[in-house]
């Protein structure tokens, strides 16, 4: 391709609404462009961006067995309804009505519509086991759509479904589809860790998530690794053992309200009482589905919103307000405690019970009360660990601590079981006759996701930095001046043969300064760029330079497809 004959409107300045590095250089580098909040135009760089992944997960997802096939985007809601998800799965799901009132959604995932596909196509075991795929726009209308192409309203996703028989079946599904996925970003160029994560509004038993780690700001989820073991996780799901619990008291005192003037948040009461936040109990009020609700956590701990709404089996959970909790507690903000609490359910974190002579607030004003204990003072049957895990921990599987890291979801797999099939009463015959329930799974990946995911992890204080199988072009020719005849001359002849032989090129035949087209080719990061000027090419020479290099050589012009096949063959 010649930069003439396509479209790459780079920008010299960072757009104001992008935060993420990644997100200013899709903008800069010409591959994006904005239409509405979290909606992108995608220009012709990302088009073959995308195209290049996507071809990747196509041709491993059809290794691994799977089948494409193509579902609708707009989505009847009683099919929704069927499974349940319709009432659960909250504001994200874009919802809209035809010309004869019918309610319609717009697909985010497929798991309904695929379940109502095969419950009438597939009667026998011996159709058995089965995987579905298709790459498709997905519709999500997040609360605050941001980072680009990180999280957009519109996306496009590969999603994979399989269906088993039984559960030793689902197991070899389900390893096929994880395999699948570590070649995939292996083959884009991507390191990629595989954590436990949260079922979510997706359901079922357990789930991963495909993570790539970064040190930037674009790394939106906080990773719980074990420095021995392979324990991983993401915050929602991570447990671990305490490293360092504190000892208990040798007896159990008489609880005491005491004053605690201008003290009400944990910094302020620990000063006061010259304690440390190990001996305070939070006890924060929330609303789950509109009901109030106590999450009481130790002082030092920050409580898990993920795992609070899953002990409460909770749609939707959000921080009460201070209104609410002043009519609940009867008093000001950060004093509430469990201790003459009006009867709401009350969540206890594992560690408080094994507290002694803690403090929680007295639910009066400038009031807490000391030497309280669980079980002796109040009581819960309702215990569930709440907390977010901490690096320094200990690991929940070996003698190992717990390290922290920032990571990107790519991909996620998730074990349905029969969450769907069994709501939606889609069954099958087995060997004996009898109806079963299929075993479901359900993959995604995210493919205009994972080219950005690469970027905030490959680049430079000059732009992209692409590996070379998702890159746009594998090539980019620079002749430093293409109206002279000796520069266009070489350019052309370098050009026509790599592209005979099937290497990707960009040609800049534009009649732009050389530091124009220097500031672009670094900008939207092509990996070998091959720049023709005076000096080499009286050497019959042309310059050499991986993009993810500061150095560069000089290659005879004669051989330019074997140095470039060389170069390729070690880059990533």
């Amino acid at each position: 391709m010649r930069w003439t004959q396509t479209y790459i409107p780079t920008l010299r300045e960072n757009p104001s609404e992008a935060e993420l590095v990644s997100h200013q250089l899709l903008l800069r580098g010409g591959y994006i462009r904005k239409l509405a909040a979290g909606v992108y135009i995608y220009l012709p760089l990302m088009q073959r961006v995308i195209e290049k992944f996507a071809n990747i997960v196509r041709e491993e997802m059809n290794r691994a067995g799977a089948i494409e096939i193509t579902m609708p985007v707009l989505h009847p809601a009683e099919i929704w309804q069927m499974s349940g998800r319709y009432n659960t799965v909250g504001k994200e799901q874009m919802r809209l009505k035809d010309r004869h009132e019918h309610e319609l959604v717009l697909g985010g995932t497929h798991e309904e519509i695929v379940t109502y596909l095969l419950r009438g196509e597939l009667k026998s075991y011996k159709q058995l086991p089965i995987n579905l795929y298709q790459i498709q726009v997905k519709f999500r209308d997040e609360i605050r759509p941001r980072f680009g192409l990180m999280r957009g309203r519109e996306f496009i996703m590969k999603d994979a479904y399989t269906f088993d028989e039984n559960e030793e079946s689902f197991k070899v599904s389900y390893q096929k589809m994880l395999s699948a996925y570590f070649a995939i970003f292996k083959r884009a160029g991507l390191d990629t860790r595989k954590v436990e994560s949260d079922t979510g509004a997706m359901g079922g038993k357990a789930a991963h998530e495909f993570m790539l780690i970064v040190d930037t700001e674009g790394g939106e989820q906080q990773l719980i690794f074990c420095d021995k073991c392979g324990y991983a996780a993401n915050m929602e799901k991570a447990i671990f053992r305490e490293a360092n619990p504190p000892k208990p008291d040798p007896e159990l005192l008489e609880k005491k309200e005491v004053d605690t003037p201008g003290a009400s948040t944990i910094e302020e009461v620990t000063s006061y009482l010259k304690v440390t936040p190990k001996k305070l109990v939070k006890t924060l009020i929330f609303l789950a589905d509109s009901k109030p609700v106590a999450a009481l956590v130790r002082g030092d701990r920050e409580l898990n919103i993920v795992k609070l709404k899953n002990s409460l089996g909770a749609n939707e959970l959000e921080m009460a307000s201070a209104s609410v909790v002043e009519k609940i507690t009867r008093c000001p903000v950060g004093f509430a405690g469990p201790i003459g609490l009006p009867n709401i359910p009350m969540i206890v974190d594992p560690e408080v019970t094994r507290l002694t002579n803690f403090i929680v607030g007295a639910n009066k004003n400038e009031k807490h009360i000391i030497n309280v204990n669980f079980g002796r003072d109040f009581n819960s049957k309702s215990i569930a660990d709440i907390v977010n895990a901490e690096a320094g921990e200990m690991c929940p599987h070996c003698d190992g601590h717990l390290v922290e890291k920032k990571g990107i979801e790519v991909g996620n797999t998730f074990m349905l079981g029969v969450k769907y099939s069994k709501s939606m009463d889609a069954n099958f015959l087995d060997a004996e006759g009898k109806e079963k329930p299929f075993i479901m799974g359900s993959y995604g990946i995210g493919i205009t996701r994972t080219p950005q995911a690469a970027i905030e992890k490959y680049h430079d204080e000059k732009g992209i930095i692409w590996p070379k199988n998702i890159a746009p072009y594998l090539v980019e020719i620079l002749p430093l001046n293409y109206e002279k005849d000796e520069h266009k001359s070489a350019a052309e002849q370098i050009y026509n043969e790599l592209v005979s032989n099937n290497i990707d090129c960009l040609l800049d035949d534009r009649l732009e300064r050389a530091g124009v087209k220097f500031f672009d080719g670094d900008l939207i990061g092509i990996p070998i760029r091959l720049v023709i000027g005076d000096k080499s090419l009286k050497q019959g020479k042309i310059e050499m330079k991986y993009r993810g290099s500061p150095d560069s050589e000089l290659v005879d012009i004669n051989d330019v497809l074997e140095e470039v096949r060389k170069l390729l063959g070690k880059i990533n």
